[in-house]
């Protein structure tokens, strides 16, 4: 028998929650089916998270921390930031479904986001000169951008039924255009 190994175990179950949060948000999630995929007992998450909401905490910080190494924020380039976070959310649209569930279940900011947002506000507010407000401002603005093509139904998107990558491409050039104007219209004209 294979000795028991608990970061693997701590792994699976992170990676089973992921799927079973997407899928079902934090209120419709089942520790019994967490464990089952993971294969693990479900007291094994209580014994590694503490809880299920623990646990949907701890997917969420893992999922963002990941996020943030695959797409790097960069102050100086606000519409590549955008660029970029849409293509991450087109690679793995769970995560942007999982961020819903969490503002729709939980739409209070926890300590670790606040300060997220406020360092790139900060940054961003550096970097071109201007208040921190208009930096939040024209960073919720880019999100959003980065957000639109996802949470829009594929008939809307795609009026004319173009295949779906070319007008994919179109759309990701036109969030680069829209948050290029933003930063400009926001936080280049007040520099």
């Amino acid at each position: 028998m294979a000795p028991y190994d608990s970061a693997a175990t701590r792994t699976r179950l992170l990676d089973a929650a992921y799927a079973e949060f997407v899928e079902r948000g934090l209120a419709g999630a089942r520790v019994d089916r967490i464990a089952a995929a993971a294969a693990a007992n479900k007291q094994a998450i209580y014994a590694y998270f503490g809880s299920k909401d623990a646990l949907f905490d701890a997917v969420l910080a893992g999922r963002l921390r990941v996020l943030a190494d695959l797409v790097p924020f960069r102050a100086d380039d606000l519409p590549g930031y955008s660029g970029a976070l849409f293509d991450r959310f087109a690679d793995d649209p769970g995560l942007l479904r999982l961020v819903q569930w969490k503002t729709l279940e939980r739409p209070e900011a926890s300590e670790q986001e606040l300060a997220a947002h406020l360092d790139k506000a900060g940054e961003l507010a550096g970097a071109h000169g201007t208040t921190l407000e208009a930096a939040m401002d024209t960073l919720m603005i880019a999100l959003a951008a980065a957000q639109a093509w996802h949470n829009t139904s594929p008939e809307i998107r795609n009026p004319a039924g173009d295949d779906e990558a070319t007008r994919r491409a179109r759309h990701r050039a036109a969030v680069v255009a829209a948050v290029d104007a933003a930063t400009t219209a926001l936080l280049r004209a007040t520099t």
